[in-house]
């Protein structure tokens, strides 16, 4: 399945959330998988622009247009999603240019 990398950004509403329930990441973690059949492979809460670094699998890219929809609706969350292409594929991609 294709893996993406997520990054996310609390909002003031979501940090408030997050303060008052910090179980609520891994509610919103079971929640992904069992509606959108998105798997977490790795969740690191970070410092800089962003909190949160997620590298997720997802079935497709509508999947994950969904996914992210549906959690920046929200208000509590705002996400920049990226499609992570394995090294072994770029190398073979390149070598049959």
């Amino acid at each position: 399945m294709p893996i993406f990398v997520m990054l996310t950004t609390l909002t003031d509403e979501g940090a408030k959330t997050l303060k008052e329930n910090p179980d609520r990441i891994k509610e919103v973690d079971k929640e992904v998988m069992e509606k959108f059949n998105v798997k977490i492979i790795a969740q690191y809460m970070v410092m800089g622009p962003y909190d949160f670094v997620n590298i997720l699998e997802a079935p497709d890219n509508d999947t994950i247009v969904k996914m992210a929809v549906e959690l920046n609706s929200r208000g509590s969350i705002r996400t920049l999603t990226m499609p992570a292409i394995d090294i072994d594929s770029v190398i073979k991609d390149l070598k049959e240019l």
